[in-house]
């Protein structure tokens, strides 16, 4: 942010944060029959810790000019102690004060978090963005199953409302009357009046305005549903009427939306569809993958750009030497697979990633993905990926490889043969591409598909409005 975003250029933040909450999220990939596969891919991991990392942005939080915020965490740290707490918090105080930082004078942010460490929150939003400026809690109510047995069921969100001043743009927002109130008065303006007694009466005329009752800060929405179609398997992913509500509420079409925990991408996602322009950050391949297929399966004529990454072999290769796993989850989107297994080692059985593909109108097939970002490839590497194919039954491996594949690894490639497909063509049964290839586009996967890549993620549904992402600033 503070490379990219210049001061007071945005109109509204919104944020979903980790909650400190202990827990390993995961993304869960199905099988095409539905039902919960091996390829759980760690998405982000919730826990942190008072380290090194922690005491060093500690230090950066009592030198920076917000005064109110350093004696406000210098507080927190004599009550609470060197904690995972005040980890998370330290982490959350430095970037909220750059989203401060960026928010134009008329701009607003929601923080959306759970009671884990809300009340915590609150503390540190007053100190950055002033007590004054504090403008609601929002409750997200919704219903699920109690599981709860030592205490109520928790059923609710909380969403902290800040403005960065007085003049926050706010449009008001409507909500249906009660079915009830409808039978009784039925779009009519309910005005409070006394009669000749001074008991209150209502005193109804014509509601014009907006046939409804103003919103309050209680927001009775469901949760996605396991089976709905909105859901696109990413743990903490909200619904998309919830963060429409929220872009409606504190922003007018054209206005800039970020949103630096982005996730699964419901923030940008509603943000296209409600003619804004958007920024979303994220800290994975995975989730930015992820998020680039849903924007563009929801809207085929958009255009954005990604940063952040590799574009040409020298990032791809800088990538593979920084984080073996990024890599290939990176590495698996070029050739649109699910990734598999994450990060433990040892289970994945030399498979990185999994493509499913239907050429006969009948049962799914698989494809199986090896990636290699090391600069040492050899023959032995290919044959695994064959025997791998033969093991779990597959019709396809693809080996992508940063370094060039050699010719002892071209000739075990073209020994296994080739998959004859029911739809009429045959296709190298183990195809050798180049993470080089992939990115020019001089390479390709080989298969056919009649699903058209829906087997393998599920598709965000297209939206009816479709508008182009223009330059920001």
């Amino acid at each position: 942010m503070r490379e990219h975003i210049r001061d007071e250029t945005i109109d509204l933040i919104y944020l979903d944060p980790p909650f400190n909450s202990s827990a390993n999220y995961n993304v869960l990939f199905k099988s095409p029959q539905g039902q919960n596969s091996d390829a759980q891919i760690e998405a982000f991991e919730d826990t942190w810790h008072w380290n090194e990392q922690a005491e060093r942005e500690f230090g950066e939080l009592t030198r920076q000019p917000n005064t109110d915020v350093s004696e406000m965490m210098q507080a927190l740290r004599r009550f609470l102690g060197e904690n995972d707490m005040m980890a998370y918090l330290t982490m959350m105080a430095n970037r909220l004060l750059e989203l401060h930082r960026a928010l134009k004078p008329t701009g607003s942010l929601y923080l959306h978090c759970d009671p884990t460490a809300s009340h915590y929150l609150k503390i540190v939003l007053d100190g950055v963005f002033g007590k004054e400026n504090f403008r609601n809690e929002i409750i997200w109510s919704y219903k699920k199953w109690a599981v709860a047995e030592t205490k109520f069921s928790r059923n609710h969100d909380v969403i902290l409302f800040y403005a960065k001043s007085n003049s926050a743009q706010f449009n008001i927002l409507f909500q249906p009357r009660a079915a009830s109130t409808l039978k009784r008065f039925g779009n009519k303006k309910i005005v409070s009046g006394h009669d000749d007694e001074g008991k209150r009466t209502p005193s109804i005329t014509l509601d014009e305005e907006s046939g409804g009752v103003k919103m309050s800060d209680v927001w009775e929405l469901p949760i996605i549903a396991p089976s709905s179609s909105e859901r696109l398997g990413y743990p903490t992913q909200k619904p998309l009427a919830l963060l429409e509500r929220i872009i409606n509420a504190s922003s007018n079409e054209g206005d800039i939306i970020l949103d630096p925990f982005c996730g699964c991408g419901t923030a940008v996602h509603a943000a296209q569809k409600l003619k804004r322009q958007w920024i979303g950050i994220d800290i994975t391949h995975l989730a930015v993958s992820l998020i680039e297929k849903r924007i563009k399966d929801a809207f085929p004529s958009v255009h954005f750009e990604v940063h952040g990454t590799p574009k040409d072999f020298a990032g791809a290769r800088d990538l593979a030497e920084r984080d073996k796993y990024q890599f290939q989850w990176w590495a698996c989107s070029l050739v649109n697979a699910q990734p598999y297994q994450g990060k433990k080692k040892g289970a994945d059985g030399g498979i990185d990633g999994l493509i499913y593909f239907n050429d006969d109108g009948k049962l799914p097939k698989k494809i199986i993905i090896s990636v290699k970002g090391g600069e040492h490839v050899s023959r032995t590497m290919v044959a695994d990926l064959k025997n791998a194919v033969d093991r779990d039954k597959a019709q396809l491996g693809l080996f992508v490889t940063l370094t060039k594949p050699t010719r002892p690894m071209k000739d075990e490639a073209s020994a296994a043969g080739f998959y004859d497909s029911p739809a009429g063509s045959s296709f190298p049964k183990i195809q050798l591409l180049t993470i080089e290839g992939l990115l020019t586009g001089s390479e390709q996967a080989r298969y056919p598909d009649l699903a058209r890549g829906g087997l393998t993620f599920k598709k965000a549904k297209i939206e009816e409005k479709m508008v182009d992402q223009k330059n920001l600033f």
